[in-house]
């Protein structure tokens, strides 16, 4: 059975840049063995499969290692791929049925807008030595329901500084380590930030949508704004826009296609 495949670069406008993700058009389930595999056999921070469910979407996410419960980028990437391959329109809200629950991804004029649960930040006191970690001062700590850990930094420069020591972060006992700094107003960008995950498999993820989820509510009541621009400062880089709403998180961005084949 022929896989429909694409490789989508998600939250950015330029090819080769963001963060990529295959998506998968399945028309029948697959065990989930056999999506490990796939998604080993990409190697991409994550692959997508998209199964039809009614008027809804399966989705599932897999890194090279293991599945994930919640995936922005490639929720990004999977919504991208429907109008692609000619199962969505311009202006259609998709719903997307997911181990983080229903999930909704308008394709709006001005970029995919995607509907994702908020992540309170909560106080989080530890007795490791953080800033030895990721080798620069750590000024506030949080964590989530999803497990991140949230350390924020001086600043940008600060924070392109941060050489993590992965061993360490994978011994912690959190999911992954989002780490961020206030932007600079000249650069347009509200607050940015960098992504670990080596318990995922990751090392640097290059855009990160569900730490956005963090990330939101977090420099919201440090910034006193609803709406923020937000920069991911990976060797790739990323660009989205976040809004608080209630106990959801609004994501925009754009995706581009840079492959097109099929799983044999």
């Amino acid at each position: 059975m022929a896989i429909p495949l694409l490789q989508i670069d998600a939250f950015t406008r330029q090819p080769y840049r963001g963060n990529p993700a295959a998506v998968c058009w399945l028309t029948q389930p697959l065990p989930d063995a056999q999506m490990q595999a796939i998604a080993a056999e990409m190697n991409l921070s994550e692959t997508a499969f998209l199964l039809a469910d009614g008027s809804a979407w399966q989705l599932r996410w897999f890194t090279p290692a293991c599945e994930v419960d919640l995936c922005g980028h490639a929720t990004l990437a999977a919504a991208h791929a429907l109008q692609e391959w000619g199962q969505a329109q311009p202006g259609e809200t998709l719903q997307f049925q997911t181990r983080s629950g229903l999930l909704q991804a308008q394709l709006g004029e001005q970029g995919i807008v995607l509907d994702f649960p908020l992540q309170q930040p909560q106080p989080l006191s530890v007795s490791l030595d953080l800033a030895a970690a990721i080798g620069v001062p750590v000024l506030d700590c949080r964590t989530s329901d999803l497990g991140y850990w949230l350390l924020e930094v001086e600043s940008a420069a600060q924070l392109q500084k941060v050489q993590p020591d992965l061993a360490a972060i994978a011994q912690w006992p959190c999911q992954a380590v989002v780490v961020t700094a206030a932007g600079m107003a000249a650069d347009g960008c509200d607050f940015v930030s960098r992504f670990f995950a080596p318990r995922f498999g990751l090392a640097e993820d290059p855009v990160t949508g569900s730490a956005h989820c963090l990330l939101a509510p977090y420099w919201q009541a440090k910034l006193g704004s609803d709406r923020l621009q937000a920069r991911q400062l990976s060797a790739r880089g990323g660009e989205l826009e976040v809004e608080v709403q209630g106990d959801r998180v609004i994501l925009r961005g754009h995706a581009v296609t840079v492959l097109r084949g099929e799983l044999q």
